[in-house]
């Protein structure tokens, strides 16, 4: 059965304010690698396992333009939905995109924005996944062993050995508060959800149809569109899609998940406090890309990409700057969470987004 990778990068990037724009987000930034985007690492990290050929890249209108200058896939590869619709429209557009080709492929679902350390066990990893959806018919996962009681995660519940790495998920958990993620971690027994599925194309068709049969019909109308050529009824179509997750829609609702543990370090860069646990950091824990002179200043974020600047620290602690040519962001690491705040108020006052 072909072997495909469906990299989500559409996301906007809002807490990493004010490098990622509108335009420029996260995916697009040199953030956790000085050489390589996000992006790019994520199309390195799957295509020496799918081939080049078979890496589609997932995104939205405003930045397919940015994605296809960047020249990490072929431009018939990247596939932009016509509107937001979370990841399960994401999905829907992608699957709706294989039914329009003829193609009847197993799926690896990866994102853009994940920092993940020894590759190759990463990929022996999504090899035994990739396994496990076509021999199970199922959809499986790769859940990640916490190294914390972290709240922003969801959390999956282990259940019994399905095979050789593969067990039974048991529930997912939504994302708990810390007294429940600190019982999470004691117990043993759960993972960190890490958004990244397999299943192949006819389970992915069979479990929205019993879960979402709604949806599983505009994917039908859509695929009929997009073969048609005709992108103005694709868009139409789409525009009815309900705007969803595809944890919530379908991985809390089917009974033939599976998960397999990770064996890699992963991160999720989701706000700029992130980079201290994926970033090189001095001996005073900051993390820092640009040149940067610290003194007395212990576990600060700085990213300043403007060349030529020299960002100076003394007696600072817990602070996240980020410079870029028309913005400084000033915050503290407890708050780089908030970032979108920012960023909602200046759309409304016409800033710099």
């Amino acid at each position: 059965m072909n072997r495909v990778a469906v990299i989500m990068a559409g996301g906007s990037g809002e807490r990493f304010w004010p490098a990622s724009r509108l335009r420029r987000p996260k995916q697009l930034l040199r953030l956790a690698d000085p050489e390589r985007t996000l992006l790019e690492q994520s199309v390195a990290r799957i295509a020496p396992l799918v081939g080049p050929e078979n890496v589609i890249v997932a995104t939205g209108a405003p930045i397919r333009d940015a994605i296809v200058e960047a020249n990490l896939v072929p431009e018939a590869n990247v596939w932009a939905e016509p509107s937001k619709k979370n990841t399960l429209g994401c999905l829907s557009w992608a699957a709706a995109n294989f039914e329009a080709g003829g193609k009847n492929p197993t799926w690896a679902v990866l994102t853009a924005d994940h920092s993940i350390s020894d590759e190759e066990a990463f990929r022996k990893c999504v090899e035994i996944a990739f396994s496990a959806a076509e021999q199970t018919g199922g959809l499986v996962t790769l859940g990640i062993p916490p190294s914390r009681p972290d709240t922003g995660f969801g959390y999956i519940e282990v259940g019994e050995t399905a095979g050789p790495g593969v067990s039974n998920v048991a529930r997912f958990h939504e994302k708990p508060d810390e007294i429940t993620a600190r019982e999470y971690l004691r117990a043993g027994r759960f993972l960190w959800n890490s958004g990244m599925f397999f299943w192949t194309q006819d389970a992915f068709l069979r479990e929205l149809n019993a879960h979402r049969p709604g949806v599983f019909g505009l994917i039908r109308a859509l695929a009929e569109a997009i073969r048609a050529g005709d992108g103005a009824r694709a868009a139409e179509v789409f525009e009815a899609h309900p705007s969803e997750s595809v944890d919530y829609a379908l991985m809390e609702n089917t009974r033939s998940a599976y998960v397999v543990r990770a064996t890699f370090g992963w991160d999720d860069l989701g706000a700029w406090d992130s980079l201290r646990r994926s970033l090189p950091l001095d001996s005073a824990g900051n993390a820092f890309v640009g040149d940067v002179l610290s003194l007395e200043s212990r576990n600060n974020v700085v990213y300043a990409e403007i060349e030529g600047l020299k960002v100076c620290l003394l007696g600072v602690e817990d602070l996240v700057l980020a410079v870029t040519p028309d913005a400084l962001l000033l915050t503290t690491a407890q708050r780089s969470q908030d970032v979108r705040k920012i960023v909602e108020e200046l759309k409304k006052r016409g800033g710099p987004v």
